[in-house]
């Protein structure tokens, strides 16, 4: 395929998709609009940066246009759950994007914003309906949204979603579906209990999986050093001329706290993003990174669901992730739309076993002081470990799923 024109798409589509300067669709976009425009319920396992959002959206709002209906107080045509209220503002603007030169209506229902303005809107009636799980159930509760009516449901990163303790809200607002219906469902990943979800919403689906790779432009390297030495290896980098911007993944929305502190404090202007922080704040941080007012953008894993900013210089892992699958999204933040970008890690002694499982999922070496340098390792080799005193017994180590629960109750969302 080798233009959206043979697509089949719906000529204001068309037009908005050259405005945008879109020509050529992505192999999932190539593969999954036909299907959806044939109707097919459709299972799409595909990382960040991919082009799914669009391989849902346009023959969304493309069956929507080509079958025009009136808009109901209360009932939506189209129902779209992401994770995150980032996420579900990005979803909203590629909509709002392709659509503009339709005249379809549509509405965003996320947390941390007046739900009195959300019944006022949905009470007038939108077309598609793009919404956080916990929102929309509450909604729900209140008899404030009827989705009696929802033709299209697309489920929008579900992996995340079951991270995030969402399953129970999937299951009530998927109950209230009806059952003709087009769902459509993407996910990073495939595991076993999301499979099971998978195989009781969706009905003979095309499934589609893109390669989970890294995308070749960008520049992946890891320091080994401590983790006092974390943040002056931070600065350091932000202080490099190649560094124009920065996404800063840190483990826990404490520790991204004091990231961003030091980095003011060392006059290199950064935000946070992250759960704590109320929508106005997300949305200031954001535009801060986007004008280039902030440099450094420092998110948990959750919170940067959604950012799609170009122009990211650089990725640092200031905390290397327990999922390896997250190493993959997180770096994706760089080297977008054919751009170059660095992606840098910090390994601590403590993280050698997480940086392991990434180079097996990966299939990149990084090397490391313990074994042969088979990657790109910048920065100083890790100091020497002193010589232990005592009986010289090695305390025993914590396996890694207990790190991994420690982790997720310190981290919350």
């Amino acid at each position: 395929m080798t233009s959206f024109n043979e697509l089949g798409l719906a000529k204001p589509l068309l037009t908005a998709l050259a405005q945008e300067d879109h020509q050529t669709p992505t192999p999932i976009q190539a593969q999954a609009i036909p299907a959806l425009l044939e109707g097919h319920d459709l299972l799409g396992i595909a990382q960040t940066g991919s082009g799914k959002t669009a391989a849902f959206t346009l023959p969304l709002l493309h069956r929507l246009f080509e079958t025009p209906g009136n808009v109901k107080p209360l009932s939506p045509r189209a129902l779209i759950l992401t994770p995150t209220r980032e996420l579900a503002g990005q979803v909203r603007d590629r909509v709002a994007a392709y659509g503009v030169r339709t005249s379809l209506r549509t509405g965003l229902v996320i947390g941390g914003a007046p739900i009195n303005k959300q019944k006022n809107m949905i009470r007038r009636g939108v077309d598609i309906l793009i919404a956080t799980p916990g929102r929309l159930e509450d909604l729900m509760k209140q008899d404030a949204v009827s989705l009696d009516a929802v033709e299209y449901f697309v489920l929008d990163e579900v992996d995340q979603m079951l991270d995030m303790g969402f399953i129970h809200a999937i299951r009530a607002i998927t109950a209230k579906l009806p059952e003709d219906r087009q769902s459509l469902f993407f996910s990073a990943t495939m595991p076993r209990e999301i499979e099971r979800l998978a195989n009781a919403l969706l009905r003979k689906p095309v499934r589609l999986e893109m390669k989970r790779q890294a995308p070749p432009k960008i520049e992946q390297s890891v320091m080994f050093i401590t983790k006092p030495e974390k943040i002056g290896a931070l600065m350091k980098i932000a202080g490099d001329s190649a560094f124009t911007s920065g996404l800063v993944f840190s483990r826990t929305k404490h520790g991204a706290d004091k990231i961003v502190k030091s980095l003011n404090n060392a006059g290199l202007p950064a935000k946070a993003i992250h759960g704590n922080r109320s929508q106005g704040q997300r949305e200031r941080a954001l535009r801060a990174f986007k004008s280039g007012k902030a440099r450094i953008l420092v998110a948990t894993d959750i919170a940067a669901r959604g950012i799609d900013i170009q122009g990211v210089s650089h990725v640092i892992n200031f905390d290397l992730p327990n999922v390896p699958e997250t190493y993959v999204h997180r770096i994706g933040r760089t080297a977008r739309a054919g751009a170059t970008g660095i992606a840098i890690s910090f390994c601590s002694p403590e993280e050698r076993s997480e940086l392991r499982s990434i180079e097996r999922l990966t299939g990149q070496r990084f090397g490391g002081p313990a074994g042969k340098k088979n990657g790109s390792r910048p920065g100083r080799k890790p100091p020497r470990r002193p010589h232990r005193k005592g009986n010289g017994k090695r305390r025993p180590k914590a396996s890694a799923a207990t790190l991994r629960e420690a982790d997720k109750a310190i981290a919350g969302l």
